[in-house]
């Protein structure tokens, strides 16, 4: 209830703020930008302790993008969503792909580059190669990016890199980047190991 308090009080705190600098600016586009990531992609969630965690592992503000994206950071762990302005929005624990996959015989490091969002799941997406031979784990809220390789919920997400190559986020987490945050073609950028 004080966390449903304190968001509501930052809401309106923003919202009048933003409704003074748009009045003295006669609405200009560069006084709403200022609060355009904030409004676009208001999340409660994102005031909880558990996210301020692994925001505090990753970058605040990134050079302007201009557009918003998901930065993967394999060596702390941690995904953040940033919007066009290069404002941090969103943060979360990131399990990457593991040094060793031993059913493989190699390394399975999720590819470090910067890719483009192109097939988009549901709350049922599974693995159609996982577990080896016959696929079939669950990734719910799949978001593929690179070939076989994708952001999506996992019941096993730890602060390691253990994972095939996908990238597995809380299932919560996944859920509110899946319908909140990421169209096809929204920018993936994986940091090398």
């Amino acid at each position: 209830m004080h966390r449903l308090i304190l968001s509501v009080k930052l809401l309106l705190l923003v919202f009048f703020s933003c409704l003074i600098c748009s009045c003295t600016s006669a609405f200009s586009t560069s006084s709403r930008s200022h609060f355009s990531d904030f409004f676009e992609n208001f999340s409660p969630g994102f005031l909880g302790d558990e996210s301020m965690k692994y925001a505090n592992r990753l970058p605040q503000n990134i050079d302007p993008p201009m557009e918003k994206m998901i930065l993967v950071d394999p060596n702390v762990h941690a995904w953040g969503a940033y919007g066009p302005s290069g404002n941090l929005i969103r943060a979360g624990m990131a399990t990457a792909g593991s040094n060793w996959c031993s059913d493989l015989g190699r390394s399975c490091h999720t590819r470090p580059g910067s890719f483009r969002v192109n097939f988009l799941g549901g709350f049922n997406c599974k693995s159609t190669k996982f577990p080896m031979p016959y696929g079939g784990a669950p990734m719910p809220y799949c978001m593929f990016f690179n070939g076989d390789q994708a952001l999506h919920g996992s019941y096993e997400v730890v602060d390691g890199n253990v994972s095939h190559g996908c990238v597995r986020l809380e299932v919560e987490d996944a859920r509110w980047l899946r319908f909140n945050f990421i169209n096809i073609g929204t920018r993936v950028v994986v940091r090398k190991y």
